[in-house]
């Protein structure tokens, strides 16, 4: 008996310790992780006490905070809350929180100004948070969902200012009505169909879809060649067909034509988009080269931006065969629109790279500016000259695409296989350096024009028009061209 208490007795101190350690855990170090995350429904209890800040864009309020009676508030998204869902996300009692609302959720709720500061912002009936003003143009914005959705088009947009890095556009179909989210009438069957829906519109599509960036990859495999002694008068093969290393696989041109003959420049490699040249000289090159080239441009990083996004990748170089596939975007390279936006913005940019970003500055109920976003450089990608080279070989591809119009586009088209028989993933980047304008567009499957849709038919339209609703940088970002700044 006695061996039996004192057993029970030692069990019961044993249980006690572990409960107690596992409460030290929880609390003394995962308390902003538990007690703090937007996903945990017992905040939403608290936030509702909260006057929450504003999330607006350019003036227009996409998302704020009216009293709902008995010292609650409700969250609504009075304009343009399918163009702008993606980005701004939504504040429910039931499924959490996303985008803006999620990443700058303790600066909306008022937690990041309130720490350290006995002397809590507090309205007539409790906290007050600070308001977060994106960088977004609503006028860009709607152009670039409404070129999306009125087509019937599955993809992204995603237009930046390559100075500073700075989103005016990220738009995102298929979309949603973040208010029906949030409404507790119609909350339920709307997050059903939401997450019943084949095509995802709940994903940010301009930051989270990874995608092969077909022949737009050719701008990163472009400038691992002119790092290594390759110029626009280099010759490579014009054949219609090339022999991947190692192996008795041809891998054909697009039509499988040849370009201009047994051999071809580089530049005009670049303006046809010949992939036999550009696996010729990826293969000479070597896996070293193009994985540098790639990293430079960011690919496989992410971005603090407050939005989920995805880091893409070059995949698996095991051996030349890899690397000649590769080089055109296709076999395991996958990209964001928002990556690819970067990437023709690194281009415009001189060869700096930007880390892009979607919030321009955080400011109190008083409209005092708490935090502000500034332009930081994220890497050197190329030389002044190579990007240089580079511009001129996208002017080249434009006019070839497009023919010459008298406008000062720069861009690079790209059809992206991604299955047998299925119509491919259709890109068009370009910037227009007298406006200080990148953008990025991809449709997805096609976008209903079938096995032979291109990124010249398809997205081109869609890229040309948000440069020309793009609108040019302010005087006094001129001076921002600096990769000065810090958060």
């Amino acid at each position: 008996m006695n061996t039996s208490i004192r057993w029970g007795a030692f069990g019961s101190i044993l249980l006690t310790v572990l409960l107690l350690a596992n409460l030290t855990w929880v609390q003394g170090f995962h308390e902003e992780e538990y007690a703090r995350n937007p996903l945990n429904s017992r905040n939403f209890i608290e936030a509702k006490k909260v006057e929450r800040g504003q999330i607006n864009a350019g003036g227009q309020i996409l998302a704020e905070s009216t009293p709902a009676g008995d010292g609650f508030f409700s969250r609504s998204y009075p304009n343009m809350p399918y163009s702008f869902a993606p980005v701004v996300g939504y504040l429910s009692d039931r499924y959490g929180a996303a985008g803006i609302e999620s990443g700058f959720n303790a600066d909306l709720n008022g937690e990041s100004s309130a720490k350290g500061n006995r002397f809590l912002r507090t309205s007539q009936d409790g906290r007050v948070g600070d308001s977060v003003e994106l960088t977004l143009d609503p006028k860009t914005q709607a152009a670039a969902y409404d070129q999306l959705e009125k087509n019937g088009y599955k993809g992204a947009v995603v237009a930046l200012r390559p100075s500073t890095g700075e989103v005016l556009a990220m738009a995102s179909n298929p979309s949603y009505d973040p208010n029906s989210v949030v409404n507790e009438e119609t909350a339920e069957k709307t997050w059903e169909q939401l997450n019943d829906a084949p095509d995802q519109p709940l994903l940010n599509h301009a930051t989270q879809d990874q995608l092969p960036p077909g022949s737009i990859f050719k701008i990163i495999t472009t400038a691992a060649g002119l790092k290594n002694g390759y110029t626009p008068d280099s010759r490579l093969t014009g054949e219609a067909a090339i022999t991947l290393p190692g192996t008795e696989v041809q891998l054909t041109n697009y039509g499988g034509r040849p370009c201009g003959g047994s051999t071809t420049t580089l530049a005009n490699a670049f303006a046809l988009s010949c992939n036999t040249a550009f696996v010729q000289m990826a293969t000479e090159l070597g896996d070293g080269p193009l994985r540098e080239a790639s990293t430079a441009f960011g690919i496989g990083e992410n971005y603090d931006l407050g939005l989920p996004n995805a880091a893409g990748s070059l995949g698996d170089l095991e051996d030349l065969a890899a690397v000649g596939m590769s080089s055109i975007g296709q076999r395991d390279v996958t990209m964001t629109a928002l990556q690819a936006a970067v990437m023709a913005a690194t281009v415009a940019n001189e060869g700096r790279r930007m880390e892009p970003h979607v919030v321009s500055r955080v400011v109190n109920p008083e409209m005092k500016t708490v935090r502000e976003i500034r332009p930081r450089q994220a890497a050197e990608a190329l030389s002044k000259e190579e990007a240089e080279t580079i511009t001129e070989l996208m002017f080249k591809s434009e006019r070839n695409t497009y023919g010459y119009n008298g406008n000062s586009l720069a861009s690079k088209t790209g059809t992206a296989e991604h299955g047998e028989n299925l119509p491919p993933h259709a890109w068009y980047v370009a910037f227009d350096p007298d406006k200080d304008v990148a953008v990025a567009v991809v449709v997805k499957d096609g976008g209903g024009h079938g096995e032979g849709a291109t990124g010249g038919q398809v997205s081109a339209p869609i890229g040309r028009t948000i440069l020309t609703t793009a609108p040019a940088p302010k005087d006094d970002k001129q001076d921002e061209k600096t990769a000065g700044g810090a958060e």
